[in-house]
């Protein structure tokens, strides 16, 4: 453990001391560097061949609990640019960025103070006693930066198009002469999530609203359900890495037979045991391979495309 640690120590402090490139590498191709998949594509959208583009977080990986790896400082520090999500996401990164000496390298935290949108609270849903509480302290946690924000701000494609540009007037900033092609490229994908956002829209719409209700396994959905008409009446995981009780269980029972909740949300990174044994207990359905914080294999390897497999999946289990 301790030449581990040691190997370690010198992989880092050797990525310090190789410092971050001053210029373009050759061929006037950047190199950048976000948290997830769902945020590398999303560069990836807007950057063309202009840049290499690598996600710390591998696919199917949970960004909240992720550990860097000595060859993730190494990438950090070669970046010309970070891209994270913020609102506790991926806070591990700042840490990581300084351990690996790259503090003097741009850095874009995506949903934060992003214009245009409505956030919503995140964390466990409270009893009616702690959302009075909640409630008397509103006005002084508006004020508050350490209030809790949801982060998954891009499951509502509008929100996602903001992420875009914003990585579009970053990625001029840092690279000028590539800025007419990055504002081309941002315009042309925002077209097509305009796009999918009204297809989102108008497949759910179908659906009686009686019959939109849903419980999720974490609190992934809320900007997802807000946006195209979702009614979430629970969480299975209201704290991420605590199991639920057997009384939080029972009451999640009771809550999807009062409902009527037909369908159970989970999430192809996570086991769907917890959710299969709710399901057990209730007349709910299943869908367990939905994609919210990691891309998977095709056609779900790209931020379109698993927008649309989620959606197709919650369609056929609300039907």
């Amino acid at each position: 453990m301790k030449l581990a640690a040691l190997l370690i120590i010198g992989i880092l402090v050797a990525s310090a001391c190789a410092g971050r490139p001053d210029a373009t590498p050759p061929g006037g191709r950047l190199t950048v560097v976000a948290t997830t998949t769902v945020l590398a594509d999303l560069v990836r959208q807007v950057t063309g061949d202009r840049a290499e583009v690598f996600a710390l977080v591998p696919r199917g990986a949970d960004p909240h609990t992720f550990d860097p790896s000595p060859s993730d400082a190494q990438r950090v520090n070669q970046a010309d640019l970070l891209v994270m999500n913020g609102l506790g996401l991926d806070e591990w990164l700042g840490a990581f960025i300084e351990r690996a000496g790259a503090g003097g390298t741009p850095l874009v935290e995506l949903a934060e103070g992003l214009p245009g949108v409505d956030y919503l609270e995140g964390g466990a849903h409270g009893d009616e006693e702690e959302q009075h509480e909640e409630d008397e302290h509103e006005e002084e946690a508006e004020g508050d930066d350490d209030h809790a924000y949801n982060p998954h701000l891009w499951l509502n494609v509008s929100y996602a198009r903001l992420y875009v540009e914003r990585l579009a007037d970053e990625l001029s900033t840092v690279d000028p002469a590539g800025a007419q092609a990055y504002a081309a490229n941002a315009a042309a994908y925002g077209e097509r999530l305009d796009d999918l956002d009204g297809w989102i829209r108008g497949q759910l719409e179908a659906i009686p609203a009686s019959q939109r209700r849903v419980v999720s396994f974490h609190d992934a959905f809320p900007y997802f359900a807000d946006a195209y008409g979702l009614e979430i009446v629970g969480l299975l995981v209201e704290v991420p890495g605590r199991e639920p009780s057997a009384g939080e269980i029972a009451q999640l029972v009771e809550a999807i037979r009062a409902t009527g909740v037909r369908l159970i949300l989970a999430e192809a990174q996570f086991s769907d045991q917890l959710a299969q044994t709710l399901a057990a207990e209730t007349d709910a359905e299943v869908v367990s391979t939905l994609y919210t914080d990691s891309l998977g294999e095709p056609p779900t390897d790209t931020f379109e495309g698993a927008m649309r497999w989620n959606v197709e999946q919650i369609l056929q289990g609300l039907r």
